[in-house]
């Protein structure tokens, strides 16, 4: 399985202090510009092309302009991002710097209880935006072969809202996936390529289904591809997803099924999974019956 792991915030700042990172963060205008960490870069996204894609159409287009250093941290969040994580970009950085030895990619993802109560990352997909399962199956299919409904992502390799650093290596690997999307969206001459530009709910609204395939890509490059090393900022510690279910269950609670789900992808045995499925059930069905769980990951 893939080398990735989650891990506590750093003591200290002074570890890896030569560490390069840039770390961006789209704006759409001169109000949301003003709300921008002054830590982070600003990533201008004002002249708002393409709000189909939301924030792939300025990563995407700095990927594609920029030469890039191999052995720098790039990252690109969105305007919510302290609000989301509640970390301000001396605690990224930080965090970059301790993991930087071995580390391909470093993820700040919440929603640790979306990560805990789905088996993967697409199941939570289909509970958020609707009945998507066969568009989301045919794409897990196309970005991770051998991907299925019933397989395992946890905390180890679950990343929300693309909110990660990686380094160029990696980013080129989330592009060339991302563009088979894009591709078939912008084309739209398969039912697949429909399917991508149809509405989905979302929150109070909705959205291009293609563009919660995209935040997917990074989770599901990280399951298929064993050669990347990914390091997790202990999503415990970040806030939960603004599902009512979030506030009922405990971290004690969603450890137990994230640490069953990590003893069955680590050793192959079917009774963990069993006993992840039967606790789960108990917990849902304990604190909140027949509860959906939405992740707001906007």
């Amino acid at each position: 399985m893939q080398a990735a792991s989650c891990a506590n915030p750093p003591q200290s700042a002074a570890a890896h202090e030569t560490t390069s990172c840039k770390i961006h963060q789209i704006y759409y205008s001169e109000a949301t510009r003003a709300s921008l960490d002054p830590g982070f870069i600003p990533l201008d996204n004002s002249s708002n092309e393409r709000p189909d894609w939301r924030e792939y159409w300025p990563i995407r287009r700095y990927l594609l302009e920029s030469d890039l250093d191999p052995q720098c941290y790039y990252g690109f969040f969105s305007p919510k991002f302290r609000q989301k994580t509640k970390l301000e970009a001396t605690a990224v950085r930080a965090f970059i710097r301790q993991q930087a030895r071995g580390a391909d990619v470093v993820a700040f993802s919440p929603y640790f209880d979306q990560m805990a109560l789905s088996l993967n990352i697409m199941e939570q997909a289909v509970r958020s935006h609707g009945e998507c399962l066969e568009t989301l199956s045919q794409c897990a299919d196309l970005l991770a072969p051998g991907f299925k409904i019933d397989s395992v992502t946890t905390s180890s390799n679950t990343i929300f809202c693309n909110f990660f650093a990686a380094k160029p290596a990696f980013w080129r690997e989330w592009l060339a996936q991302c563009e088979r999307i894009y591709r078939l969206a912008e084309e739209a001459a398969t039912p697949l390529g429909s399917q991508l530009n149809r509405t989905a709910p979302h929150g109070g609204g909705t959205a291009p289904l293609k563009v919660f395939v995209i935040e997917r890509v990074a989770t599901l490059i990280l399951w298929s591809q064993p050669r990347w090393v990914a390091r997790c900022y202990d999503p415990a510690l970040l806030p939960p997803s603004p599902a009512p279910l979030a506030a009922a269950l405990s971290i004690a609670d969603l450890t137990v099924l994230d640490a069953l789900k990590l003893a069955y992808e680590r050793s192959g045995l079917e009774r963990f999974l069993v006993l992840y499925g039967q606790l789960r059930g108990r917990f849902i069905e304990r604190r909140v019956p027949q509860q959906s769980v939405p992740p707001g990951s906007r």
